[in-house]
């Protein structure tokens, strides 16, 4: 089931230079930077004030991936949309038996440990959608 919007990612070609705008311009709070070794990516989190969702700005590792392809494609800018749910394998059996395509047949490690799928543009109208399972905390 989808709980609520995770993310919005924005593709940057300088992380550093797009958090001072971020966080140290706008005020808002960096709650971290992790590289995505497996998606070529590094990323900052910017907590958005009164929510539980964060901007991510998103910037390739060493010059390579899809985030360097989308910046050579299109610059800087909106990235993706992530939307977390409570059970990815469910979520996407339920979208492909629905006719969606995906970017990848199953879902692969993302940031802060969690497992995340694309689902193509083409089934959403142009728009790239990520979905994310965050993994279960333990008291």
């Amino acid at each position: 089931m989808i709980l609520g919007l995770d993310h919005i990612a924005v593709a940057v070609p300088d992380l550093e230079g797009a958090v001072k705008r971020w966080a140290t311009d706008l005020g808002l709070t960096l709650d971290g930077t992790e590289d995505v070794t497996l998606q070529k990516t590094r990323t900052a989190f910017i907590a958005i004030p009164a929510g539980s969702a964060h901007v991510e700005l998103v910037t390739p590792l060493d010059g390579q991936g899809p985030i360097a392809a989308a910046l050579e494609k299109r610059g800087p800018g909106l990235h993706h949309l992530c939307f977390r749910t409570d059970d990815i394998d469910a979520e996407v059996a339920r979208l492909k038996a629905k006719g969606w395509s995906f970017t990848s047949e199953a879902p692969t490690p993302g940031a802060h440990g969690t497992r995340v799928i694309f689902v193509h543009p083409k089934s959403t109208g142009g728009v790239l959608i990520e979905l994310a399972e965050h993994p279960v905390s333990t008291p």
